[in-house]
């Protein structure tokens, strides 16, 4: 099996919203995560989607689910106290969605909703290959590394950095041990699966992600998106994208 899973348990802090978390504000007439969700909904190799959400805002999740007919949700299950713990709770939910069944897990969060289906692919194909998918995109910008102090620590060669997005792709087998390990370990503080891995000493390839495949964070971040979605829209009105 080929299962998504989203991770969608923050409470949007730094988009200063007062109503609902950050996932569940509306952009072109639907929340960002239903976005998310649709793309790989739509995916024809994906088998499943479990969702790791803010625990008081599931019944709402899942009235969305029904509405939106994503057929494909399998789970949504509360997230956790960090990132990490979010990921671990849905990662167990692919778990029991899988069966026993050796499975391809796709990490992915729910408010980076313009993922597309070549990324969606390459991710699956990729861990079938290698082992492992980080979906990433090249550095445009100098990359300075500093010190406790701020100074500037070192400079990275910018040919040689990259900025890591999601999906992050690995066999379900192989990740989720590695998060009970961590767990046992008392490690309970990596900023995402990669970081994780490679502690652990995995090898990992990198995919390419497209440029607009962004995190939506800030407020910077929803105005970034809805210029996207109008900019989309009007390539199909207008023919710009022929």
């Amino acid at each position: 099996m080929n299962i998504a899973v989203i991770f969608a348990g923050g409470v949007g802090s730094r988009m200063h919203t007062k109503e609902k978390p950050k996932q569940f504000l509306n952009m072109h007439g639907k929340p960002i995560i239903i976005h998310t969700l649709d793309q790989f909904e739509a995916h024809e190799e994906i088998d499943g989607i479990v969702v790791a959400c803010v625990e008081e805002w599931i019944p709402y999740l899942e009235e969305l689910v029904r509405k939106y007919n994503l057929e494909k949700v399998k789970r949504i299950v509360p997230g956790g106290a960090n990132g990490q713990q979010s990921i671990y709770f849905g990662l167990c939910a692919a778990e029991e969605a899988a069966g026993g069944e050796r499975s391809i897990v796709l990490i992915h969060d729910g408010v980076r909703p313009l993922i597309n289906q070549k990324v969606i692919s390459s991710s699956i194909e990729s861990v079938k290959l290698h082992g492992s998918a980080i979906a990433s995109v090249k550095v445009k910008e100098t990359v300075l590394l500093v010190d406790e102090q701020g100074g500037i620590r070192e400079i990275p060669d910018r040919e040689q950095s990259r900025l890591a997005r999601a999906p992050q792709s690995f066999w379900l087998e192989e990740i989720i041990a590695a998060h009970r390990r961590a767990i046992a370990e008392e490690l309970l503080d990596f900023i995402d699966c990669c970081s994780m891995m490679q502690h652990y000493g995995k090898k990992l390839y990198l995919i390419d992600s497209p440029g607009e495949n962004i995190k939506i964070t800030t407020p910077e971040d929803f105005y970034i998106m809805r210029a996207m979605l109008d900019a989309k829209e009007d390539s199909q009105i207008y023919g710009m994208g022929e």
